[in-house]
């Protein structure tokens, strides 16, 4: 977001700076100024300090993503044809920064907590990070009494096991979202659940917990602050799944499956209706998302193609949703480059590396579709750390890229 926002007002001050969406315009100059949230609940994603800390000597990355935050723009688009001596529209242009663990909660909306713990504890199976809550669980009978004590226990444990899961074997598709980044504020009791095979009074516990958990999901999503919200862009580190090895590639591909799925919808009559009786608003509309695998600038522009065909073969797009797939890099690092690998020639990059300086990588073939048997047999190189680039004029210039121009153009298309 600090990009697109940084990108956006240079393209405004007259820099080309996204060629994609100059195309769009057809030679119309779009004018691009922050603005302000109002006086609303959602904090200001502050675009300023994180365009300053990658502007420094040496620059750093911007922390992830950590709660909700909004960016607001206002464009002003000059009318075309014969609409052209017309004034210009001004569209209101808002970006909700929303923690990719929290998109995981939107299919839980469709599934009950039987089926839900039934696929988190066949997931689970055989993972070391997991153990110490599968033990608990063993040792648990199906018809345990409803008992706060082993409730805060599993809670915790199942809890500990999602963290590890995450930072040691680069899981992804972990549920509930929240347990992983909570939502701001004190957490409510209902929070403390976790998945368990069963159908006593704990079980029955655990389950009230989870469906007011959905509840809190589902009211979320047709809060005011989503009301409006008609487009979406799903970020997804592929390369480093694919790194990582043949269960985290799994798992990534299994969480965009199920985040395509809840995303793949159109609120129905039937749905409306059941919404009004329960005197619900009914949930928004997601017309347009774009699926945009990250880091492509850490493979060389031949591989960009693979990178870009691997998340559309894992995200596939299907009925009222509007979908586009992209290979991007908000903020590119590297050029591409030459390196001799056992003797021949191969594409790579050139970039800095954190603590070593300039250097070279080459970080293996892309598959353009997810990977057989014979891509794990072979050696998968590791994906370096590379630096921010250095920014021009301090991003005042704009910052350099890889396709969020044609994302953003294809993500306005409509409206320009």
């Amino acid at each position: 977001m600090t990009s697109l926002a940084a990108n956006l007002l240079a393209m405004g001050a007259g820099v080309p700076v996204l060629p994609a969406l100059s195309a769009r315009l057809g030679g119309r100059r779009l004018g691009v100024r922050l603005a302000s949230i109002g006086a609303g609940p959602v904090p200001r994603f502050d675009e300023g300090a994180h365009l300053q800390a990658l502007a420094a000597d040496p620059p750093s990355w911007p922390a992830r993503t950590g709660a909700v935050s909004l960016l607001a723009l206002d464009l002003t688009v000059p009318r075309s044809g014969l609409a052209g001596s017309l004034p210009p529209r001004v569209l209101r242009l808002e970006l909700l920064d929303y923690p990719g663990e929290w998109l995981l909660d939107l299919p839980l909306l469709a599934v009950e907590f039987a089926a839900w713990s039934d696929g988190v504890l066949r997931r689970l199976e055989g993972a070391d990070a997991a153990k110490p809550f599968l033990q608990f669980l063993a040792g648990l009978p199906g018809t345990a009494p409803r008992d706060e004590a082993l409730a805060a226990t599993g809670h915790r444990l199942y809890r500990e096991a999602m963290h590890r899961l995450r930072d040691e074997d680069g899981m992804v598709f972990l549920q509930p979202g929240r347990f992983l980044m909570p939502a701001p504020g004190a957490e409510p009791p209902w929070i403390g659940f976790f998945p368990m095979r069963g159908r006593g009074g704990l079980a029955s516990l655990l389950t009230d917990r989870y469906d007011a958990y959905r509840d809190s999901v589902r009211e979320g999503l047709v809060s005011p602050l989503f009301g409006h919200l008609d487009r979406m862009v799903v970020l997804a580190d592929l390369l480093t799944a694919l790194h990582t090895g043949r269960d985290s590639f799994a798992d990534a591909q299994a969480a965009l499956t199920a985040a395509a799925g809840a995303l793949r919808w159109r609120a129905s009559f039937t749905e409306t209706i059941a919404a009004l009786f329960s005197l619900r608003r009914p949930p928004p509309v997601i017309r347009r998302v774009a699926y945009a695998a990250t880091k492509a600038d850490h493979v060389a522009s031949r591989q960009r193609g693979n990178l870009r065909a691997l998340i559309a073969a894992l995200t596939p797009g299907g009925g009222d949703v509007e979908t586009r797939h992209f290979a991007i890099s908000s903020i590119r690092c590297t050029e591409d480059a030459t390196m001799k690998l056992d003797g021949r020639a191969v594409s790579a990059v050139r970039g800095r590396i954190a603590g070593q300086g300039v250097g070279l990588s080459y970080p293996g073939e892309v598959p353009d579709a997810p990977p057989d048997d014979t891509f794990w047999a072979g050696e998968f190189f590791d994906l370096p750390a590379f630096e921010p680039t250095r920014l021009p004029g301090a991003g005042r210039a704009g910052v350099p890229h890889i396709e969020l121009d044609a994302l953003l153009t294809f993500l306005l298309d409509d409206l320009l």
